[in-house]
């Protein structure tokens, strides 16, 4: 019989738009003493540690190893890190988890975005060879994608805008750590057709979140969100070979994670840009019905590297506290949706 897995806590900082008085470990310290306080646990009682995070962003190598300072590594502790969104390590958390070589993980993640030009940095992602010497900025790669969607009568500006003040609008309502909260201008063009309105804040922030197996789970936590499936899916590297207004990746990811055997009725969607909100939408089969983004998506808070983990934890937060019965996270790295993940997460019927 498969082994059990759930999200059992979540905590997160203020995403700010600048954190230059604080480094890595004090950014994390509050947090991970957050999200142990939440279920009574202390540091040596965690079987497995894993961290997502990008030495681009920190701009120096093995940053993350510095970070351990805020978990405490000595003695010596089961522990991994993963180059990228702290999704991939809460997925790498929970693989180990299933094996039964521990019964609980800490999970966290941040990122600094604010030291430097963060639209160059991200194309440090490309193609070494054909794309990256031509230098296409991050928003410069999402504009080809929402004008892709534009051009095949998927969306418009106006649409794209309804989408901006949807997600600041549900950040104003319900979420405390939102750099954006509430309906913003919808500004000039950053490249055409995107509008500042539409592209994410870039700001500074971490996460974490503490897995459990089984009855260690419903020990911890009044209502566990169980993992019911996970899975990831890869796009092509290269650009050109890739229907950018869909996003096949999501969509097998979600069926291997049993996304459509039941419906949901929250999704937390890794959409930085509002073209990408349309795309998962279409990829996820989610109506009008399904409460997106309740906590304001990216659009409202993008610590890269962490906002994949947040989605999670958001998603989860929910089903803790009984809004949610049955609720779909997303993360995404990589550009124009590259790298997708996607999870669902259940509460106990009873």
């Amino acid at each position: 019989m498969t082994r059990e897995v759930a999200i059992v806590a979540f905590a997160q900082t203020d995403h700010r738009r600048r954190t230059d008085g604080l480094s890595e470990v004090e950014m994390l310290l509050p947090v991970l003493h957050d999200v142990l306080n939440r279920t009574g646990l202390r540091t040596g009682d965690i079987g497995f540690t894993c961290s997502g995070s990008s030495d681009y962003l920190a701009g120096r190598a093995f940053s993350f190893t510095m970070a351990l300072d805020g978990v405490g590594a000595w003695p010596p502790i089961a522990e991994s890190h993963v180059e990228t969104d702290g999704a991939w390590a809460l997925y790498e958390a929970w693989v180990t988890l299933l094996t039964g070589e521990a019964d609980t993980a800490l999970v966290y993640a941040y990122g600094t975005s604010s030291p430097g030009p963060l639209r160059d940095v991200l194309s440090r992602q490309l193609d070494p060879y054909y794309l990256a010497p031509l230098w296409p900025d991050s928003v410069s790669l999402a504009a080809l994608q929402a004008q892709a969607l534009i051009d095949a009568g998927e969306t418009d500006e106006a649409a794209l805008a309804a989408v901006a003040d949807r997600n600041r609008a549900a950040a104003a309502a319900h979420n405390p750590h939102a750099q954006l909260p509430g309906p913003r201008p919808h500004g000039e063009y950053v490249v055409r057709p995107l509008r500042t309105g539409d592209c994410p804040p870039i700001g500074d922030g971490a996460a974490a979140v503490i897995l459990a197996a089984g009855d260690t789970a419903r020990d911890l936590c009044e209502r566990p969100a169980w993992i019911r499936g996970i899975d990831h899916r890869i796009e092509p590297h290269a650009l050109g070979v890739r229907d950018l207004t869909d996003s096949p990746s999501t969509r097998l990811a979600a069926r291997r994670a049993g996304a459509f055997e039941r419906r949901v009725d929250t999704a937390e969607l890794h959409a930085p840009f509002t073209s990408q909100e349309v795309i998962l939408r279409k990829a996820l089969r989610l109506d009008d019905t399904v409460d997106v983004n309740p906590s304001g998506g990216p659009l409202a808070a993008n610590p890269v590297m962490a906002a994949g983990l947040v989605r999670l934890g958001e998603a989860a937060a929910r089903i803790h506290r009984g809004a949610s019965g049955r609720a779909l996270a997303h993360a995404t790295s990589g550009p124009c949706l590259q790298q997708n993940l996607v999870a669902v997460l259940e509460g106990d019927t009873t």
